[in-house]
């Protein structure tokens, strides 16, 4: 880059940190005059102080998919089975191809990762194009996620700051059903997807160079976020996802390669790499909390992730067994002798995998070194009454943790719209530390401004029914998934979020989403002060678009605080 381009993107870094101290009204005012990219195009350079934001563009074509096609690929091959006879009932016409999922269960499209560096008011400054198959002059090394993968993407800096770190498959663009998919060395039969593909983790730095880790781990499904642990010398990924796609039991591999994993981060080309069985970070099982045990290695379905004070957290907020709640690693073996607690003042970062016993892994799964924290729902999903939907988690400091709830995702009806704007925990939770009880209080939900349930328009989007669902195209909010937040120096909070929606469309994961930001008073503890806070949106998701991690760019003190 010249350096006249690099000076204008410092001034830009500076100016973009005095945003927070104006009140947040101007950043929705500021959207309509968002940056243009620089002069020398996708740049690939982050400043700190900046937010990434990452996307996917689906590659609409409608030889993506022929009608017809016996789904999923090579099902024969399996004994999971195939689809109907009918074949898929759409082409890859975006958006009628998410209808597809109607028919097939395992249904998605790989398309290509962006991330677009903006100011913290939502303004583009850069784009930069994650490598893949697509590219001009494509080589060796590529990453993709899944289109309508709702739960892919999230964004997290390093321990110590200098990278930003996500996961994919390491697919080419419009392969079908890769999120399902085997990987090389964990095939399950049952699966009824016949292809393999790695996942893998990528870390980028500050100049936009990439570099990527395959892993066996998440086969038959997904993995989602990823931390990189870089301090001391070490070079370790804590990561989180699910596994299985298949019948019951699960194979070994399956098993280990569930939930939190632990990887040692390659510095070779993908191509030079040969990863071995998955290795496992850290188990939970209802068995905790004295409940029947779940399918195995199903209780370790995990979206959020996050690391504060050398302890490692994670979220679970879908999937039938387990429990929808906040968990920690537990690292001293002492934090929890029934399944819920809060963690030791002495915890240290894991430095290495789970060990477990071979011999017992489908009869009892891997040892649980995990806890509900203390104060979040301890509940099995299978006897809950009522269910929460954490996704991403947020710590603004040691007695206060931000918590998106994505909303229960209904779309069971003509009420969809409805029915969401009634949820009462969807959006952003405040949680806040009674050191007195030793757990954490639930101080209030924001709401404001999301619009729970209100249906919007995207340009060149579908108009009324889905005819495939009989529901409405549009989308709406329906919560919150990936978030990342600052504190400010005048005592109050900024956090920018993702959203999740519903609509009548065949995969609800495929709708254009948005990018949120909202302002709160740290020490507020009162519903009624927070009344008057209200969300911002920052940017909508344009045609065939999915927004899907935020996070600060890399170079970004990991503090975070003013």
């Amino acid at each position: 880059m010249p350096n006249l381009a690099m000076s204008a993107m410092r001034r830009r870094a500076l100016r973009a940190r005095t945003v927070p101290a104006v009140a947040l009204t101007l950043i929705a005012v500021s959207i309509g005059a968002q940056a243009a990219p620089d002069a020398d195009g996708n740049t690939g350079r982050f400043v700190p102080g900046f937010l990434v934001l990452s996307r996917s563009v689906y590659d609409n074509l409608s030889a993506n998919v022929q009608p017809g096609a016996i789904l999923p690929p090579n099902c024969a091959q399996t004994t999971g089975g195939c689809g109907a006879a009918t074949g898929a009932p759409n082409d890859g016409t975006y958006p009628y191809v998410w209808n597809n999922d109607l028919y097939d269960g395992s249904f998605g499209i790989t398309s290509r990762i962006f991330l677009d560096q903006i100011t913290p008011a939502g303004g583009l400054v850069s784009t930069l194009e994650v490598p893949n198959s697509l590219q001009k002059g494509f080589a060796h090394d590529q990453l993709v996620t899944s289109f309508s993968s709702k739960s892919e993407l999230g964004l997290h800096l390093s321990a110590d700051g200098n990278y930003l770190t996500f996961m994919g498959y390491v697919a080419p663009v419009d392969t079908i059903d890769a999120s399902n998919s085997n990987t090389p060395d964990v095939v399950d039969k049952t699966n009824p997807v016949g292809q393999n593909f790695y996942r893998a983790v990528a870390r980028v730095d500050r100049h936009g160079h990439f570099r990527f880790t395959e892993t066996n781990a998440y086969s038959g499904n997904n993995g989602r976020a990823a931390i990189l642990n870089n301090l001391g010398g070490r070079d370790i990924y804590y990561t989180s996802g699910n596994a299985g796609n298949g019948a019951n039991p699960q194979p070994h591999g399956v098993i280990l390669g569930a939930g939190a994993q632990f990887i040692d981060a390659s510095k070779h080309h993908e191509a030079q790499q040969n990863p071995g069985a998955p290795t496992p970070l850290a188990s939970f099982s209802v068995t905790q909390l004295g409940a029947k045990a779940d399918k195995i290695g199903k209780d370790d379905n995990f979206r959020g992730i996050a690391v504060h004070d050398n302890v490692v957290y994670y979220t679970k907020g879908s999937g039938s067994n387990g429990v929808n709640t906040v968990y920690f690693v537990d690292t001293t073996g002492a934090a929890c002798p029934s399944g819920v607690g809060v963690p030791s003042p002495k915890a240290a970062l894991p430095t290495a995998p789970l060990a477990f016993n071979p011999a017992t892994l489908q009869t009892t799964g891997l040892p649980s070194n995990m806890c509900v924290l203390a104060g979040f729902p301890s509940t099995p999903n299978k006897s809950a009454t009522t269910l929460s939907y954490p996704f991403g988690i947020w710590f603004a400091d040691a007695n206060t943790l931000y918590v998106a709830d994505e909303g229960d995702g209904y779309t069971g009806g003509q009420d969809l719209y409805s029915h969401a704007a009634a949820q009462t925990g969807a959006g952003l939770q405040k949680w806040v530390y009674d050191a007195t009880a030793k757990q954490w209080k639930l101080a209030y939900t924001l709401q404001n401004g999301l619009n729970l349930g209100t249906p919007y328009s995207v340009a060149g989007y579908p108009t009324g029914n889905n005819a495939a669902t009989g529901l409405p195209w549009a989308p709406a909010t329906d919560g919150l998934r990936n978030l990342t937040g600052r504190v400010e120096p005048d005592g109050t909070v900024t956090i920018w979020a993702i959203t999740s929606t519903v609509s009548g469309n065949g995969d609800v994961g495929a709708d254009p989403n948005r990018l949120v930001a909202v302002r709160d008073v740290l020490r507020n503890t009162s519903a009624s002060a927070a009344a008057h806070e209200q969300f911002a949106v920052l940017r909508t998701a344009k045609f065939a678009e999915v927004l899907r991690g935020v996070e600060f760019a890399p170079g970004t003190d990991p503090g975070r605080s003013h």
